[in-house]
């Protein structure tokens, strides 16, 4: 099972609550922080980093002895990374997604292979679970390629998990907002969970998520954070959606001295603690994986 966890604006407390339920989660899982731009994930969850590698992006080198400057790798090109003026073609590295278009269009095979770096990925434990994060190279601003490669080192460590094991989830901590990063960390969920508060910014930011990732057809839960804040023009909007309000956590003083203390919601009381736990219980019927009371999964 794969859980996004996302929002349409920073500061809603994604990050708060993505720790919290890996904290709690009943079954195996990696905890995965995905906002490569400005990771944080870790400050909550403290894991040892036992391994590190760099992120790189094939991207286009153009052959000149064997161009013809037909222009076709740059009419294929969304991102104009590539620029054919008459008999001269130049690349722009830095806007290359590294889709790879260009390398199969070239009718003369004159586009050789050449990487640029994106940043870094690096896993580790955490107290009875992995950790896997990525983050950005500084200057770059293309950061789906490298979010991409995080998810694929989450997919050797599950494949390197024995076959008696029971299966592995992934807890996804998503960037910001509903742009290309957004979409990229959630659009291989099996549940997302939109983290918002009750004010107009957060109902704003909630129905650009909530529409924005409807197309992807996968269910959507509401956690609402600082709940009493504000007004009910949130809840009206969830109503009118048939958006589940999946959890609400209170606008309290204790749960802000944990966060600036870098604790998390789960250890502030035993209550918050079960609360996670239930939260986690409805994550997985929500993509169809019925559990025990305890946690565990149906045989």
């Amino acid at each position: 099972m794969k859980l996004s966890i996302a929002s349409g604006k920073g500061g809603t407390g994604k990050t708060t609550v993505s720790a919290a339920l890996a904290s709690v989660w009943p079954r195996r899982r990696i905890a995965m922080d995905l906002d490569v731009e400005a990771p944080n994930l870790h400050l909550f969850l403290t894991p040892e980093i036992t391994g590190r590698r760099q992120s790189r992006v094939e991207i286009p080198k153009i052959n000149r002895d064997k161009c013809t400057y037909c222009g076709r790798c740059a009419e294929l090109c969304q991102f104009k990374a590539i620029s054919v003026m008459g008999e001269v073609i130049l690349t722009f590295p830095e806007m290359c997604h590294g889709c790879g278009g260009c390398f199969d269009i070239c009718p003369e095979g004159a586009i050789d292979t050449d990487t640029r770096d994106l940043g870094e990925v690096a896993w580790g434990k955490c107290d009875g679970f992995d950790f896997l994060m990525g983050r950005l190279r500084v200057g770059e601003a293309m950061s789906p390629p490298l979010m991409r490669d995080v998810k694929a080192r989450g997919d050797e460590m599950i494949a390197a998990t024995p076959a008696d094991r029971v299966p592995v989830d992934i807890i996804m901590d998503s960037p910001p907002g509903v742009s290309c990063p957004a979409v990229t960390a959630v659009m291989d969920s099996d549940v997302i969970l939109l983290v918002t508060e009750p004010t107009p910014f957060g109902l704003y930011d909630l129905i650009l998520a909530h529409q924005s990732f409807m197309p992807i057809g996968k269910p959507m839960g509401v956690v609402v954070n600082r709940a009493g804040l504000g007004d009910d023009a949130l809840y009206d909007y969830c109503r009118e959606k048939d958006l589940p309000i999946v959890f609400e956590i209170p606008y309290s003083r204790q749960i802000a001295r944990a966060y600036s203390n870098g604790r998390l919601i789960t250890d502030v009381s035993d209550d918050f603690r079960k609360q996670f736990v239930d939260l986690a219980h409805k994550a997985m019927a929500m993509a169809g994986e019925p559990v025990t009371a305890e946690g565990g999964q149906h045989a």
